[in-house]
């Protein structure tokens, strides 16, 4: 039997469980700013959402019910900038890591096929074209790279790791080029609305996409604005002709939200209240930290949106790793995310209030 996992690169939080057991020993405990998982409460609207729809002794749908792709055209619309967006222009799917993950698979993709993403990215773009096979690509500009033989282009902005923001000339110059080349653009936005020093624009605003969705599709997740990163709720938003061929495919790999999550979305979808709840708790955890960090040395670049700092004291980033360990703070490696982040670390600033003074007063 092949083993498909020696396809793909060594897992890399493994590399990080040292560092971890070090922090742990700090006598107050661990400050965990590395992985970037929420911690606070998931808003009750939605709780209440998910148990009034516990009772769903049936299947549920790949494509959703009428009620949540109501809720996904609607949000589109009023958050993206989207117009004219109908049920055959969005597509939920179980969570967004799955979806970058199996992606260049359900397109059909494999040997002689490109894929590429940022070269400083999300390790996920990589599996995904190495689980199928396909090559990935890096790139600075990705209208720099040869066309010849790339399939899927990986847009993320904001950025993971680094915060950076593609602004709107930016965008439409990417997706003219990708439209002349037929290069396919999924634009992964999970931190769109978490801008802090920029104003995020997704690739469906008309402004980026002329108001055509062709040939490109923008994906979206629940995880970070309303906390419910083990809900499983995201989905992928864009060009109908892409989206009704995956439709078709996730039918038949059974690819379906539960039901009470997609009861979940909708009410999570219709209110924007808790959102500006939840960004004011990050805006302060940032504002802490980032102080923090460069009254201790530490130089911050791009971090205009998302929920990390990318911080560096011009050392090796396992140096920085194993420096603040010491201190109890955990973070990760900036070689997580590509070979040119070698010299940064990536602070989280997902932990509670208590957490965050902890690694504040450590850092002072």
């Amino acid at each position: 039997m092949s083993a498909v996992s020696s396809r793909l690169p060594v897992f890399p939080w493994d590399k990080l469980e040292p560092y971890k057991k070090t922090a742990m020993a700090h006598p107050d405990g661990i400050v965990d700013l590395s992985v970037g998982t929420p911690v606070d409460p998931v808003p009750a609207l939605i709780q209440e959402a998910l148990v009034a729809a516990a009772d769903s002794p049936g299947y549920p749908t790949v494509w959703g019910t009428k009620e949540l792709r109501d809720a996904l055209t609607g949000w589109c619309e009023r958050r993206l900038g989207a117009v004219g967006f109908a049920h055959e222009n969005v597509l939920p799917v179980v969570g967004s890591k799955e979806l970058v993950a199996w992606l260049p698979t359900q397109l059909g993709l494999g040997a002689g096929d490109k894929v590429a993403y940022p070269r400083l990215a999300y390790p996920t773009y990589e599996v995904g074209a190495r689980l199928c096979g396909a090559t990935p690509v890096v790139y600075d500009d990705p209208t720099e790279l040869d066309p010849a033989g790339l399939k899927l282009l990986w847009l993320n902005s904001p950025s993971n790791p680094t915060g950076r923001v593609l602004s709107q000339g930016e965008l439409t110059r990417i997706v003219a080029w990708a439209r002349e080349h037929g290069v396919l653009v999924f634009s992964d936005e999970c931190y769109l609305e978490l801008g802090w020093e920029a104003d995020p624009v997704s690739v469906l605003h008309p402004d980026v996409c002329g108001g055509s969705y062709e040939g490109i599709v923008a994906v979206h997740s629940l995880s970070k604005r309303s906390n419910l990163a083990g809900y499983r709720a995201a989905f992928i938003a864009g060009d109908a002709a892409v989206l009704g061929e995956l439709l078709q495919i996730r039918k038949h790999g059974g690819m379906m939200t539960a039901a009470p999550v997609q009861a979940a979305t909708v009410a999570a979808l219709g209110d924007d209240a808790h959102v500006a709840e939840q960004r004011e708790r990050y805006a302060a955890r940032r504002a802490a930290l980032r102080a923090a960090l460069e009254a201790h040395g530490f130089r911050i670049e791009h971090s205009e949106a998302s929920l990390y700092l990318w911080a560096t004291r011009d050392e090796p980033c396992w140096e920085t790793v194993a420096y603040l360990a010491e201190k109890g703070v955990l973070v990760a490696p900036g070689d997580f995310y590509g070979e040119a982040g070698e010299r940064f670390v990536r602070v989280a600033f997902t932990a509670t209030d208590e957490r965050v003074d902890a690694a504040v007063k450590r850092l002072g």
